[in-house]
């Protein structure tokens, strides 16, 4: 149906188009090259001519001139979606201040008599090529203007409780975040930096198994959150070429987007520390939710293997939390009631120590 309108409106406009050129230039051609035999009764008859051609003409090239410029249109709008907003930011500011320095330069220039009508637009031009080419090469030294408009835009993402959320390629591989965003609990726009995926991909062709594994599942970890959740994500396709490490390139990133980065990473996350930047650390959220047990509370546990000392049987609960039963040896293979006896928080996580109950109701029976 597109199509067809415009292909009508397109005929409409090579007839208008032919209609005019021929009613005003063929008649003076005609008498130019003496050639009288040639013309119509009345110049009327010029017009139907160009009409008619030209409409036949633009009748049979309007589809493709349609098509050209869909794809022309679609190639701007992929290669738009590639460029930072950050770098649009800078391009517009560097237009806007080129473009007043080169009418200030060229006013004068222009009222050279024959040529400054010529010369005035191009050093205007040129001024503003070469100012964006300028500030895009520097754009790491103007990221104080990106960081003032990012913060009146964060301002408005703000009330709608959007912040910009980071992901590191260690918490991408662990593969959690997919649970965390489906329970809802994680707000705002998920940033995946370009120099991430690259790093992910170095890892999925490495050579080592383990390693081309891990990489692998943190592709699949980062397609699973783009199809499957609700949580907007978004690409960062910039760089920091004069950073070589990606945590550095990710501490730098962070600051330009004023976001946070959630890692596992326990030296990225120490460094963002000591640089002021929020960091939301998954294997800290793990430890967090887990449930409280307290001294004297009862619980079943699987003793699955012996500990380190004599006679202490392992156990773990489902969330990994591990349990050193004493006098649990015996007991490998089987479910017990068990009694807490105390509880360890170390940086690695939580341990539970525990008896089985009925020892501990014998000890109690004979006294």
């Amino acid at each position: 149906m597109l199509r067809k309108a415009l292909r009508i409106v397109g005929t409409l406009i090579g007839i208008v188009t032919g209609a005019a050129l021929f009613y005003h230039a063929v008649p003076g051609l005609i008498t130019v090259i003496g050639s009288p035999g040639l013309t119509f009764s009345t110049p009327w008859g010029y017009t139907a001519a160009g009409g008619g051609l030209f409409g036949l003409l633009f009748y049979l090239i309007t589809p493709a001139v349609a098509d050209s410029c869909r794809r022309f249109l679609e190639w701007c709008e992929d290669r738009l979606k590639s460029v930072p907003t950050q770098d649009i930011i800078l391009i517009v500011i560097g237009m806007i201040i080129t473009l007043l320095l080169g009418l200030l330069i060229s006013y004068p220039i222009y009222k050279i008599p024959h040529l400054g009508a010529y010369i005035a637009p191009l050093i205007t031009l040129g001024l503003v090529f070469f100012g964006v080419r300028f500030i895009l090469g520097r754009k790491e030294e103007f990221s104080f203007l990106t960081s003032f408009f990012s913060r009146n835009t964060r301002a408005v993402q703000a009330a709608d409780n959007e912040t910009f959320k980071i992901l590191d390629t260690s918490a991408i591989i662990d593969g959690r975040i997919v649970d965390i965003c489906k329970t809802g609990f994680l707000e705002g726009i998920i940033v995946v930096a370009g120099f991430v995926l690259e790093e992910l991909q170095h890892i999925a062709d490495s050579p080592d198994l383990l390693k081309r594994n891990r990489g692998r599942r943190g592709l699949d970890i980062l397609n699973k959150i783009q199809k499957e959740m609700d949580i907007p994500v978004q690409i960062y396709e910039g760089d920091f070429e004069e950073l070589s490490e990606v945590d550095s390139k990710l501490v730098r990133l962070s600051k330009v987007l004023n976001g946070k980065i959630i890692t596992n990473d326990f030296n990225l996350n120490k460094v963002c520390e000591l640089q002021g930047i929020t960091v939301l650390n998954i294997n800290e959220l793990a430890n967090a939710v887990k449930p409280v047990v307290l001294p004297g509370e009862e619980m079943t546990a699987q003793i699955i293997k012996d500990g380190k000392e004599v006679g202490q049987g392992v156990a773990y609960l489902d969330d990994g939390t591990m349990i050193v039963v004493e006098g649990g040896k015996r007991h490998i293979g089987e479910t017990i009631e068990v009694l807490v006896t105390s509880v360890l928080q170390t940086a690695a996580g939580r341990m539970i120590f525990a008896k089985p109950k009925s020892a501990v109701e014998r000890v109690s029976g004979v006294k």
